[in-house]
């Protein structure tokens, strides 16, 4: 969870009362947070000959971003204490009518397709809120934009620049600005070559670095604002004496674009001349159907049951009561007029995090108070805990593969694409469940087979006496558009031999063995395709490219009544999925959905 350091004087007076520590913390408990230090107990490092004020360092759940800054934590927690009403966001036209206008070019598709942006008038700034502003800027980076690659921002002083705008993408030598803090104009070239060594800023050249054109965005009179995401133009950096910002953002993500500048419009039009007043920009971009008016601060509707809520609070309140709870975590909410269940609720921008009805579950029971929640299950429930089936299924096989001397073990869920198909010769099914903006290559996709991880913890330990051999039951995961989340999991079992022989009997043996545990018969295909009352497995020869041809079989499970399927399959591995996961000696494996036995 991120921490933010706000100083301890300015927030309680924020707040409108001196707080004791305990008192504090207690607070912030109530709240969801978490009061991890006040420096006024220790000593505080000396800046420009003067120790620093005492600060309080407050840690933040990962999702709240409208809480990363000193003004989200003091309007969130006078909300919450009734002290100020929900800030009610509004677009305001500036005074002659004429909105500014920013057109992005379709190049900008090459590098950084998606742009928002947004004007704050009459701001007054301090040094505190200056300071604020720009460490927000500089969360919002480092958290939800992940190091600027999904998200960056630019902030200009409106009264240095002339519109309209323009966002394009041009060659590098065709960029020549002077960057910030500078007074030299550089192309977009010696820029990188610049900015090599800066501690700050050469963690973002690769970004764009190698790409054919760099994103930048001009104004009227061709003087460039910034080259995204490296750096802002020295010509309109904003200072203290700033009154009107223009804030741009550029995007490789459509969401997380709008979600940064509603955190940032929202934390700081507190500050403008008309506190909670934005002024909108046109943005013309027909080359991609994003041409609109930035940024919409309508808020999100959804809906919530008050029988869900309470069910799982354990509460016993009225939508009314529901609702009023609700406007102390920020969010606006009213019983529906065509439901006698529904709670409407109008989602505001600073709240990205909310996004199914239980996360409103979750800040009704912030507001109700966890510890005023009833400590007991309620009444009417006559629930014994036990485990659940496929939980006690999955028990019934480990206990029987540990018994028969294979080793369990537990794999990561995530693995790569390559693992996961080609390094097995398959070939991509679109069943894999894919992460959009993966950390690293070896964590692409959410596995569809046990087989790649139980490989690749033989291929660490490879030096260990073999044989080896080991198990795992455990969870893949494959899209399903019918379900509410789109995919679904599925319990598999599954085995792997590694030695100098291939241990093909070894993996059929524990197949025999865990049957029998499980009560399914073998049976022969012909007896159990004749009567379908029959109920056991068979196995037959399969042609599959993963395995050894002639060396592997299928799996089939016969339920009376039902149609008999392919459960799984095992046999002894291909020399070519050997050689992918860097394996001297012969492999069989054996793997077979589980939840089949329900």
């Amino acid at each position: 969870m991120p921490t933010i350091s706000v100083d301890k004087a300015e927030l309680y007076k924020a707040l409108g009362k001196e707080y004791t520590k305990d008192e504090f913390d207690e607070l912030c408990f109530e709240f969801g947070i978490e009061l991890d230090e006040d420096t006024s107990e220790t000593k505080r490092p000396i800046v420009d000959g003067v120790e620093e004020p005492p600060q309080l360092k407050i840690e933040i759940p990962a999702n709240r971003y409208d809480m990363l800054c000193f003004e989200g934590i003091a309007m969130n927690l006078n909300v919450f204490l009734g002290r100020q009403p929900m800030p009610q966001y509004r677009l305001k036209a500036p005074a002659n009518g004429q909105l500014q206008t920013v057109t992005v070019t379709e190049d900008t598709a090459r590098i950084r397709p998606y742009f928002s942006c947004a004007i704050l008038r009459n701001i007054k700034f301090t040094k505190s809120r200056y300071e604020s502003f720009i460490a927000l800027q500089d969360k919002l980076h480092q958290n939800l934009a992940r190091q600027r690659t999904l998200v960056a921002i630019g902030t200009h002083d409106l009264d240095t620049i002339e519109g309209p705008f323009t966002y394009e993408a041009q060659p590098p030598e065709a960029i020549k600005f002077a960057p910030l803090n500078q007074t030299k104009e550089m192309t977009g070239k010696e820029m990188m070559e610049f900015y090599e060594k800066d501690k700050h800023l050469s963690r973002y050249l690769p970004i764009i670095r190698d790409s054919p054109v760099y994103p930048i965005i001009y104004d009227k009179n061709r003087q460039v604002l910034s080259m995204p995401p490296i750096i802002n133009s020295n010509h309109s950096k904003i200072t203290l004496n700033t009154k009107n910002v223009f804030i741009d953002i550029t995007a490789t993500d459509k969401t997380k674009l709008e979600i940064v500048n509603h955190i940032i419009i929202s934390m700081f039009s507190q500050y403008c001349e008309e506190p909670f007043t934005i002024e909108p920009v046109n943005i013309v971009s027909p080359h991609n159907g994003e041409s609109r008016t930035a940024p919409d601060v309508t808020p999100r509707k959804s809906q919530a049951s008050a029988k869900f809520i309470n069910s799982v609070c354990g509460l016993d309140e009225s939508r009314e009561s529901i609702s009023d709870l609700l406007k102390k975590m920020c969010i606006s909410a009213k019983p529906s007029t065509t439901d006698e269940d529904v709670i409407d609720v109008d989602i505001p921008i600073t709240r990205a995090d909310v996004l199914h009805q239980a996360d409103i579950m979750e800040d009704v029971a912030i507001a109700y108070g966890f510890n005023s929640l009833p400590r007991q299950f309620p009444s009417t429930s006559s629930s014994v805990a036990a485990a659940l089936p496929i939980n006690k299924l999955s028990d019934i096989i480990r206990l029987e593969s540990a018994m028969a001397g294979w080793a369990e073990v537990m794999p990561l869920t995530l693995c790569s694409h390559d693992e996961n198909y080609a390094w097995l010769n398959k070939q991509d099914d679109n069943k894999a469940i894919r992460l959009q903006n993966p950390k690293t290559a070896e964590y692409q996709i959410v596995r569809t087979s046990l087989i790649p991880g139980l490989l690749k913890t033989i291929r660490e330990n490879k030096r260990h006496a073999v044989p080896m051999k080991i198990f795992e039951v455990g969870d893949v995961c494959y899209k399903d558009a019918t379900a509410e989340r789109r995919s679904r999991n599925e319990k598999h079992f599954a085995a792997c031999w590694y030695g100098k022989t291939s241990g093909f009997e070894q993996v059929h043996g524990l197949l025999d063995r865990v049957m029998m545990m499980l009560k399914a018969a073998l049976i022969t295909r012909e007896d159990g395709l004749k009567d379908p009352k029959v109920q056991g497995y068979w196995i037959e020869e399969l042609d599959e490219s993963t395995y050894l041809p002639g060396h592997s079989a299928a799996i089939y499970l016969q339920i009376a009544g039902q149609k008999a399927k392919q459960i799984g399959s095992f046999g002894i591995l291909h020399p070519t999925v050997l050689k992918h996961f860097e394996l001297p000696f012969p492999t069989s494996t054996l793997e077979i959905n589980a939840e089949v036995f329900l």
